[in-house]
């Protein structure tokens, strides 16, 4: 083993060793039980009531048990509970705060702080994440500025959450980067009086990287209030949120020999040749949200706290602005050889406002209805008019959308109906979206749930309009691209003994993608980045996911496996996805330390079959289509040993061990190789008081 991994593992030990008797030593943080006056949140839980961490993304149904938690033992009405720190989210669904140690942390315990199972990471954190599997039953009304390889951690609206807590909390979340860097996420919320909850949360990390020229920081900043009257009848909620994501690019390999080869001169991956050394990219964001609502109509509770008719006005606010920037000291040929302007300073700008207005009438017999107008207005834009010997490309886009929509929600017995749906009565950019979801209770170990989805709208601004100082990279779509159109539905089958299976088939017109319009010259001369642009597919593209994940325990032995098939019927090859992802952990649970301390620990093996896998280009922050040579099918193996002390999960993991005796094969994306065995620490951290 290398020097360095030596020296790795023996930091690591330690500082376990230290943090495990600092941490043994903590007081259990939340307060005791005693009465208070409980809020009413005006949260609507969602079907399947969930728990989770404060701050994280697992969505996974948690009962909690008094015996293994002492936290969430019962308590008397009006005192707390771990069950009273609830979390609320942009459609306000509730879950509450989970301080549990389950595999599922594991997969969640990430810079996304979210499952990746159908992403593959870049080799340093906060670059892109390659798309494993696909889906299209989920699509923002409205475009998007675009450079989506560089929003996998951009907090949108629907990601930002609100909190009821009855005293305030805290929770740290701390992670080791690749090279001289810490990733932080920290999170208070508290109450400043009984009906009024707000919350400081502060996201960022700085990563050097193993390769050189590829150094990526964060800072996302977000603050939120939720207010209710104490009639209940006027409720408030908002959020203030200051993102600026930043990375240095590379371009990848320059001779991937130098990778490939395994030579000992190019174990130090900082000694590696890349394609350029003076290049970076940026996304700054900044929005300001509000969401209120007024009962004119409002009855008394009955006997089991639900109110039997109300009838409510809302009214919600956002306004955003975003920017795009891609620069370069000196001009390089991989994007072309003639630039207008050196240095190289392109930035793209996209301010929204949206406001909607909606009138809701909720009764216990008929479930909730509302309708809604929106009106959502748009400017974006560059710095000047690009003038060529072909036509005029314009500075910007700029409208109005009007649309209307409404949306219903009722709970008959063992069933749930809920579905959504809006019409564009005015403007270009949109057509229509609905969604619609129907979940079934067979008993109280199945349920089934059934959805549709069909939506039309054009493609992100960088589709329609872009400029550069690259002459290559100036085009205007909006006169010719049509709206991509997409039809999904979508089967599930949720069980405690056969496992969860989710089925959905899509089929998508006009399908909008990145790729390259080199000559076999072109590529021969390493310029296939130098040609790429937006293309619409005419033929319908049709894609069929499956997935399957089961548990299976024996004792204090448990096999977690999740496993993904694709399919996809196209005339041209525009959507590339492996056919198989599959992700088996084996680990063993138990107590420890008479009970002091409770540990997984156990191996994950992940693999994906070889595809055609699209390719990443810096200066649109894009992937892009190519299908000159395939990657994958080579394994990705973790050990991991997590435990936790009263609040406190600690993670300690050994990433892609098995690089150390493997090829150097394994890819991200053509020409970025995926990290090597490295070892990371982190916890996350709770504190009531």
């Amino acid at each position: 083993m290398p020097k360095q991994y030596c020296g790795m593992r023996i930091l690591f030990v330690t500082l376990f060793i230290l943090l495990g008797q600092t941490i043994m030593a903590q007081q259990d943080s939340l307060p005791p039980t005693k009465k208070v006056d409980s809020l009413d949140t005006e949260a609507r839980p969602s079907p399947f009531f969930k728990s989770k961490d404060s701050v994280g993304k697992d969505t996974t149904v948690k009962k909690l048990k008094g015996k293994s938690n002492r936290l969430s033992k019962p308590a008397d009405k009006d005192s707390i509970s771990i069950i009273d720190y609830k979390i609320i989210s942009y459609k306000r669904d509730t879950t509450v705060v989970d301080t549990a140690l389950t595999i599922k942390k594991d997969y969640i315990y990430n810079y996304l702080r979210r499952d990746d199972f159908e992403l593959m990471p870049f080799a340093n954190m906060g670059q892109p994440y390659n798309k494993l599997g696909r889906s299209f039953s989920v699509t923002p009304y409205y475009p998007r500025i675009g450079a989506t390889a560089k929003h996998p951690g951009y907090f949108e609206k629907e990601d930002v959450d609100y909190y009821s807590v009855p005293t305030p909390m805290t929770e740290l979340m701390f992670k080791t980067t690749m090279e001289q860097g810490q990733y932080l996420d920290a999170l208070l919320t508290f109450n400043v009086s009984k009906r009024f909850n707000a919350s400081v949360a502060y996201n960022g990390f700085r990563s050097l990287g193993k390769y050189r020229y590829e150094e990526a920081q964060d800072g996302k900043f977000r603050v939120t209030f939720n207010y209710l009257t104490e009639n209940e009848r006027y409720g408030i909620r908002g959020h203030i949120a200051a993102q600026d994501m930043e990375s240095e690019e590379s371009g990848g390999l320059l001779d991937r020999n130098q990778f490939e080869g395994d030579l000992p001169d190019f174990q130090d991956r900082a000694k590696i040749d890349l394609l350029y050394t003076n290049a970076n990219n940026r996304i700054l964001g900044k929005r300001y949200f509000l969401d209120q609502h007024f009962k004119l109509v409002k009855s008394k509770k009955d006997s089991i706290g639900k109110e039997p008719t109300t009838l409510s006005l809302g009214h919600e606010f956002s306004y955003e602005t975003k920017i795009y920037d891609f620069e370069q000291s000196a001009q390089n040929n991989a994007f072309g050889e003639d630039p207008f302007l050196i240095p190289i300073e392109d930035r793209a700008r996209l301010k929204t406002m949206y406001n909607k207005g909606s009138v809701e009438f909720s009764n216990r017999t008929l479930g909730r209805v509302s309708g809604n107008v929106a009106l959502f207005n748009y400017n974006y834009f560059f710095n000047s008019l690009l003038i060529t010997e072909d036509n005029v490309i314009q500075n910007k886009l700029d409208g109005n959308e009007i649309s209307v929509g409404g949306a219903y929600v009722n709970t008959i017995g063992p069933l749930h109906l809920q579905g959504d749906l809006n019409y564009t009565v005015s403007g270009d950019l949109t057509g229509n979206n609905l969604d619609a979801m129907a979940v079934y209770s067979l008993n109280k170990n199945n349920k089934v749930t059934g959805a549709i989805h069909i939506s039309s709208r054009m493609p992100d601004f960088n589709y329609l309009l872009y400029q550069s100082d690259y002459r290559n990279f100036n085009w205007q779509n909006n006169n010719t691209f049509e709206k991509v159109k997409t039809q999904s539905i979508k089967f599930g089958l949720d069980s405690r003994i056969f496992g969860k299976v989710e089925a959905e088939y899509s089929a998508v017109d006009n399908y909008s993608y990145f790729a390259s319009a080199a000559t076999e010259e072109a590529i021969g001369l390493g310029q296939e980045t130098a040609f790429v642009r937006p293309f619409q597919e005419s033929s319908t593209i049709n894609h069929l996911k499956v997935k399957y994940e089961k548990e299976v325990k024996w004792g204090k032995w448990a096999l977690m496996n999740t496993v993904m098939y694709q399919d996809v019927v196209q005339d041209n090859q525009v959507v590339n996805v492996p056919d198989l992802v599959t992700r088996n952990t084996l680990y063993f649970s138990s107590d420890v330390f008479k009970k002091a301390m409770y540990i997984q620990t156990g191996v994950t093996f992940k693999y994906f079959t070889s595809y055609n896998m699209n390719a990443y280009h810096p200066l649109l922050g894009e992937f892009y289509i190519q299908n000159n040579e395939e990657f994958g099918g080579y394994p990705l193996m973790d050990v991991f040993i997590n435990a936790r002390v009263k609040q406190t999960r600690i993670y300690l993991k050994a990433e892609h061990l098995n690089s150390i005796f493997s090829e150097p094969n394994y890819y991200s994306a053509p020409n970025y190789p995926y990290r090597d065995f490295v070892i990371r620490f982190g916890l996350v951290w709770n504190f009531f008081s």
